[in-house]
């Protein structure tokens, strides 16, 4: 599923109490939808949002009303030249300044925390892709730890039942009782290895529930179990569709982090023509408009309405060198941030290579694994009839059982191992 999809099915509420989870989306809902450290570049992608609002009020008209209430004092009253006069006054005034014309200072200031904002949306979708990439790891790692679980327990049950024919074979005289020490010691070891196992999955329980942000201590969700068919595990296998130079390709298209840096290229080339246009000046319409009222003879002297409009024109000629210093600030971060997006090519073109060459390892070793494990059954159950016939001792059947039991230990690791590589694999392209 694609991550906008994810990023659909994010507004939908999702209860994991006591509830049975079949397949990873349900994880990977509630992680877009509960993960602390998601919500931290959600924040800053919101955050950039309102720069760029804020820049956007640049362009249009401020509007200032100012409003007072006081006594004033005046003398030289034509009326009454000698003696002062005092009156209360109440006063209003309303001033509107609008840009006309700053040649793209303030259209690339807005365009910059424009491309500012998309850098900042690449990688708060860059975020979710790994997250995503991350919940996916979390949930085979899970996985796997249930089905060795399940290995380990069919261990047990082969050195008990072992054990127990020991004890017979020993009553009727036909093996010595070091064969059941050996065994005993086997079931021993096969306990110790389903403990740990179990602890496994509880430790894996525990990182899923870090990444997906479930913040109670006991999980009240439990994974459904895959039923797995060993024998024939590498046939249903889903494929990886792309060859390496389309991955390559793929993930330069696609791939947020690249995108990120591309918009913050942008952004400092804004920033490059912001500081270039320190240079000229700037072409304001200002227009005031005052309201007056007083309550006794300084009416005749103090006008009761006054307005005035102008065009004005601001040019700083001179700030000591920092606008200089500023264009040149301006053009090495440019530099760096073309530096960093061709290192960050680089670096995904090698991430894809490697994460192609892992999967097809992966591949591979499914395939060897599922034949392995074959003929490791073949030569425990062989070794198991020449026990029971007395045509080899105990060390054989014990070696052939732990290499049948190792093998099928393996192919479990193996297979959830080719989907955490095809999980790698997606995220790298940027799918």
């Amino acid at each position: 599923m694609k991550l906008f999809n994810y990023c659909f099915i994010i507004l939908l509420a999702l209860n994991l109490q006591a509830k049975e989870i079949i397949n990873v989306d349900e994880l990977i809902e509630y992680a877009l939808k509960n993960a602390p450290d998601l919500q931290i570049t959600r924040k800053q992608y919101e955050a950039a949002t309102q720069r760029k609002e804020q820049a956007f009020g640049y362009f249009l008209p401020k509007i200032d009303l100012q409003a007072s209430a006081g006594e004033i004092a005046s003398s030289d009253i034509p009326t009454n030249p000698d003696t002062m006069k005092q009156a209360s006054f109440l006063l209003g005034k309303l001033s509107v300044r609008q840009l006309i014309y700053d040649f793209g200072k303030t259209g690339s200031t807005y365009d910059n925390l424009k491309y500012q904002e998309e850098s900042f949306n690449m990688s708060n979708l860059q975020t979710l892709s790994d997250k995503i990439r991350e919940v996916k790891n979390a949930y085979y790692m899970t996985l796997k730890a249930m089905a060795l679980i399940t290995v380990a327990e069919e261990n047990l049950k082969l050195n008990e039942a072992q054990l127990y024919r020991a004890k017979r074979y020993f009553t009727a005289g036909i093996r010595t009782k070091i064969d059941i020490s050996d065994a005993t010691v086997n079931v021993i070891q096969a306990k110790i290895g389903l403990k740990k196992v179990k602890y496994q999955l509880k430790s894996a329980y525990e990182n899923l529930n870090k990444v997906i942000g479930v913040k109670e201590i006991d999980s009240q969700y439990r994974l459904v179990a895959q039923k797995l068919q060993l024998d024939t595990i590498f046939e249903t296998l889903s494929p990886y569709q792309y060859d390496l130079q389309h991955s390559v390709a793929y993930a330069f298209e696609h791939r947020y982090s690249i995108k990120s840096l591309i918009s913050q290229l942008k952004s400092s080339q804004e920033q490059s023509r912001t500081a270039k246009s320190e240079y000229y000046p700037s072409l304001y319409l200002n227009a005031d408009y005052t309201k007056q009222k007083e309550n006794n003879d300084l009416k005749s002297v103090i006008p009761q309405d006054q307005w005035q409009a102008s065009f004005n024109l601001n040019w700083n000629l001179y700030k000591g060198g920092s606008s200089a210093a500023n264009i040149q600030k301006s053009i090495i971060q440019q530099s760096i941030s073309e530096a960093k997006l061709n290192f960050l090519k680089l670096q995904i073109k090698q991430g894809v290579a490697d994460a192609f060459i892992k999967l097809n390892e992966s591949k591979d070793t499914v395939e060897l694994a599922q034949a392995l494990l074959q003929a490791a059954k073949e030569k425990f159950i062989q070794a198991q009839k020449r026990y029971e016939n007395d045509l080899s001792d105990y060390i054989e059947l014990q070696q052939a059982r732990q290499s049948y039991i190792d093998s099928k230990s393996s192919l479990v690791i193996d297979y959830y191992d080719y989907y955490d590589s095809l999980a790698k694999m997606y995220n790298v392209i940027g799918m």
